[in-house]
């Protein structure tokens, strides 16, 4: 087995700030690890994630044992999404293609994991025609063609559907008060005992309305704030902000919806304890970050620029996830087209964490498909 490699990777800079570290501001770089197997440079990817930290990731060995060179790549927002920009990380993406370019590799893909699905679909939606010319707040990026190198093909596995549409599942409707944790109207939380599983299909309806009611109120209000702040001589650009209780999903409890063979619960546990907890999805951000992956505004939703990419699709459904469902397959099915196909990873949880034995599956579903491009 080829020894695990350190990638260090030059990226340009990005907004004031945008690290508390005075070292990674001057010099901005992004980091990966990867196997090379030996012989010629067929075949490599990059398994991505907006700010997860992937260089661990474990289909890295697994890959280079069938002839991938796979490198396993961070943002330069790893571990911290506060003030993460979508159109920012897929240049951090366009970097590491780059970087494999260069190093003579005739095939690269990527390979869009959970939350890198869409981030990959959005990276070669904007390779093959670049649109994103400004952030989700009106700001150029200044993007380049340049900065984004198409790559051959996208495989996704256990693959969420974008932030905008994560936040509009998970949203919490039952706080009353933005600025207190433990506002709650009975009446539209899933948590209180009064609402038994199955859910019935009135108190959904009211559930899903209210999701979107409030995710619409916290949008209005950023861009309000925003335009006040921009209109203010001599105040901040950008300012952070919580979002509370956003781990409310109905599929998290009542396995009668969108069925598939998970367990109750989260990914992460206890889904009203995640809830609750003090750091969960898009907990904190700031108005911009919000706008650029949360809000209806985002650039970056995963079906939508996956169907205006051209090149090979694979996708591997995990079906006991507990994080994506049969309703998430479908919808990247449906945007992928003729380009794509299913492969079931039969019991296979969201990381197939502690499922050692299904890893290789998923790992020469990704080769076999790949050594074909």
């Amino acid at each position: 087995m080829a020894e695990l490699q350190l990638a260090v990777i030059d990226v340009k800079p990005g907004a004031v700030l945008e690290s508390q570290s005075g070292l990674q501001m001057l010099r901005p770089r992004i980091y990966g690890a990867y196997r090379a197997p030996s012989g010629p440079k067929k075949v490599a990817c990059i398994v991505m994630h907006p700010t997860s930290n992937f260089m661990g990731h474990y289909l890295i060995a697994p890959l280079a044992e069938r002839g991938i060179c796979c490198m396993g790549l961070n943002s330069r927002y790893a571990g911290n999404d506060t003030v993460l920009l979508m159109e920012r990380a897929i240049q951090d993406l366009g970097s590491g293609v780059q970087h494999l370019r260069s190093q003579g590799y005739e095939k690269v893909f990527l390979v869009g994991n959970s939350g890198g699905a869409a981030l990959a679909s959005f990276y070669q939606a904007q390779a093959e025609k670049l649109t994103a010319t400004h952030f989700a707040d009106g700001d150029p990026t200044h993007l380049h063609p340049s900065d984004l190198p198409p790559v051959d093909g996208i495989a996704l596995c256990a693959a969420h559907l974008g932030r905008s549409r994560l936040l509009r599942d998970w949203i919490d409707p039952s706080v009353t008060d933005e600025h207190d944790p433990l506002s709650v109207d009975p009446a539209l939380d899933m948590y209180d005992p009064r609402h038994r599983v199955p859910y019935d299909a009135d108190f959904l309806a009211r559930f899903s309305a209210a999701q979107k009611a409030r995710l619409d109120r916290i949008e209005h209000w950023a861009l309000e704030r925003l335009a006040l702040l921009r209109s203010t001589p001599g105040a901040p650009r950008d300012q952070s902000f919580i979002v509370y209780r956003t781990h409310a999903d109905p599929r998290c409890v009542d396995l009668s919806l969108d069925v598939n063979d998970r367990a109750p619960g989260s990914v992460w546990g206890d889904a009203r304890t995640v809830n609750y907890s003090c750091n969960a999805m898009g907990r904190t951000t700031s108005l911009t970050a919000f706008l650029s992956q949360w809000s209806s505004r985002s650039q970056a939703d995963g079906p939508d620029n996956l169907a205006r990419t051209s090149v090979p699709l694979l996708l591997l459904s995990y079906t006991a996830d507990q994080s994506t469902f049969p309703s998430t397959r479908d919808a990247w099915l449906a945007a992928g087209g003729n380009r794509i196909r299913n492969v079931d990873i039969v019991g296979g949880n969201h990381y197939l964490a502690g499922q050692p034995e299904l890893v290789p599956q998923a790992a020469e579903a990704i080769a076999q498909w790949a050594h074909a491009l």
